[in-house]
């Protein structure tokens, strides 16, 4: 029985910890073993124990596996809720939880710092291309002018990047999906994401032209300046069509047709941007209807905002 796996799971001080320590951030199980002070053999062994029981799951990114604790599973939430309060009645248990946080932060600190050295390594490169464009702050405002105050539910990002998108918008998302096929960008995003609960924030590595979700997943889907690396937007409309539910919307964020070959070969754009009836038939074709684009446009190359509702089937519009 499930229940009977789960007591079973936590018979042991050391999956304990474990648990507890997925509680507060998705980690690789490299990171648990230096965490605790044991092999990762050994440590493997408990997580699978964990993962068998429905208390915690694994997902590969690269050669690393991450794992997280499945807060949203039956009787987990409630575990992780009694761990916190163990911490305050067994003074044992909370040395070693203590113990384990400052190894967690040493761990925060180095992802961290492997986060600012990419952003050193890369930084001319960006530089470039801000300063062809509206700076990032006027482009957030009128994203976030576009989406509203509505709640914007189960969202995915697509092509996070940075993970900035995923921050910005968290509050106003039930749930947040945060997509890249990069794994260095991913490691880049757990850095700037893992104040957030582990709950409310996913990083998954796919590809945008094959989702890794069922149909209807997200009630918003995000391309924050990446449609321009597909090599076909309309497949990758299309499969952003299929994971949104009906209803719900896409936001596209990205620059207006220009000429600027040199973007081919110096950054690897696959489009120089979009021009907006392109764009209206992208998303009409892919099963989207459009609202009129909003553009920004005090820079070299303007940016364009595009926001679309997911079209309903036709015998739901009649009823």
């Amino acid at each position: 029985m499930r229940t009977e796996a789960i007591f079973r799971a936590l018979a042991d001080p050391t999956r304990l910890r474990i648990l507890r320590l997925l509680g507060s951030m998705e980690l690789a199980v490299g990171e648990v073993a230096q965490v605790l002070g044991q092999s990762q053999p050994r440590v493997s062994r408990h997580i699978g124990i964990l993962c068998d029981a429905g208390l915690a799951e694994r997902r590969r990114e690269g050669s690393w596996i991450f794992l997280r604790a499945r807060g949203d599973a039956a009787l987990c939430d409630d575990v992780l809720r009694l761990l916190k309060q163990a911490e305050i009645a067994d003074p044992v248990f909370a040395e070693l939880c203590e113990g384990d946080r400052r190894k967690l932060a040493e761990i925060r600190s180095a992802r961290e710092q492997q986060a600012e050295q990419y952003f050193a390594d890369h930084a001319d490169d960006w530089d470039e291309l801000r300063r062809l464009h509206s700076s990032d702050d006027e482009v957030e405002a009128a994203l976030r002018a576009s989406l509203g105050d509505l709640n914007l539910g189960r969202l995915l990002d697509i092509g996070t990047g940075t993970g900035r998108m995923a921050e910005l918008f968290a509050e106003g998302a039930e749930h947040i999906v945060a997509l890249d096929k990069s794994l260095a960008m991913l490691r880049v995003a757990r850095a700037k994401l893992q104040h957030l609960p582990t709950d409310r924030v996913e990083l998954i590595q796919g590809d945008f032209a094959s989702l890794p979700f069922p149909s209807g997943s997200f009630d918003t889907v995000l391309f924050h300046q990446v449609l321009h690396f597909a090599p076909s937007p309309a497949l990758v409309l299309s499969e952003a069509a299929r994971v949104t539910r009906e209803n719900g919307q896409v936001a596209i964020v990205d620059f207006a047709a220009h000429q600027r070959e040199e973007l081919r070969e110096r950054h690897a754009h696959a489009r120089l941007g979009f021009a907006d009836d392109h764009m209206a038939r992208l998303l009409e074709d892919a099963g989207f209807v459009p609202a009129d684009p909003v553009a920004l446009e005090d820079g070299e190359l303007a940016v364009k905002i595009w926001i679309a509702r997911r079209r309903m089937a036709e015998g739901r519009k009649a009823s």
